[in-house]
């Protein structure tokens, strides 16, 4: 018993002798170093961004990667980048959860009135989707590029925007494959068919960049030549297409206006396939 013991039956919490004089100041010190040694979660990471749908215009939420909260720590000979604290391309897509149009955040508000219109012809009739609640998961992420790139073909969208979408939902299913965990039931099949569809959404990329790159001008989605060229290089390097690699390769290399980062990475990329062909 405390001389303020009991306080609870007028609905009040009990005082604690040590924080009658305790300092305000101190005590949030102690709570931030707490929270500091909690060990964060990819939700800690994210919001939920409030967004006006262009094609219907009705309000809705999608989950969004808090802005300088992440730290990028490489990428693969493909540009998918990697982060520290949890893979942000799961949350690359915004989904309209009314009316069914979905896009990248980068493209979600460029979108014209005919297009609008060939949405609610072909994607708003019949869609139903629920908001994830929590973090996404690998499987989320992939069925938002799916009605993503359902959009892109509705509305007519040019190749390379097209490729791209392609692109980052092969690194999204190669972000989920590298999660999966060795010796659980179905780990095998599973996996088989993350790189059957990985190999499949790249190899629709290429082809598309392919195409964009004969019938458009840069940027390429947001890329410039020498990136769009290097990037068609990996992925014909990939799918054993050495001759067009090489060409482009050749090509960066000797280009000095280019990307320097992009040069360099060109460079690496013939070793490998120079190695790989002696091996």
């Amino acid at each position: 018993m405390g001389l303020f013991s009991g306080m609870n039956k007028f609905g009040l919490n009990e005082i604690k002798e040590d924080e009658i004089f305790a300092d305000p100041a101190e005590k949030k010190k102690e709570e931030k170093a707490e929270e500091k040694k909690r060990e964060a979660t990819e939700l800690d990471f994210l919001i939920d961004r409030t967004y006006i749908c262009p094609v219907c215009e009705e309000e809705f939420k999608s989950k969004t990667v808090k802005s300088r909260s992440v730290r990028l720590i490489g990428s693969d000979d493909d540009l998918r980048p990697r982060y520290q604290q949890l893979d942000c391309l799961k949350y690359d897509v915004i989904v309209c959860p009314h009316c069914g149009y979905a896009s990248l955040g980068r493209t979600y508000k460029t979108i014209y009135d005919s297009q609008k219109k060939l949405v609610s012809e072909t994607i708003s009739r019949g869609f139903r989707y629920i908001e994830p609640e929590g973090i996404y998961t690998y499987d989320d992420a992939i069925e938002r590029y799916q009605i993503a790139f359902a959009n892109a073909m509705a509305i007519k969208q040019i190749d390379s925007e097209k490729a791209y979408l392609c692109l980052r939902m092969g690194w999204t299913i190669r972000g989920k494959s590298e999660t999966l965990k060795a010796g659980t039931p179905g780990y095998e099949e599973e996996l088989k068919k993350c790189r059957e569809d990985e190999n499949e959404a790249l190899k629709l990329a290429m082809d598309g960049f392919l195409a964009a790159r004969n019938k458009e001008q840069p940027p390429y989605a947001g890329m410039d030549q020498s990136t769009l060229d290097y990037l068609i290089a990996v992925l014909s390097a990939r799918f054993g297409k050495l001759d067009v690699a090489s060409k482009l390769i050749a090509s960066l290399i000797s280009n000095r206006s280019a990307n320097p980062r992009i040069r360099e990475r060109a460079r690496d990329l013939k070793d490998k396939i120079v190695s790989g062909l002696k091996n």
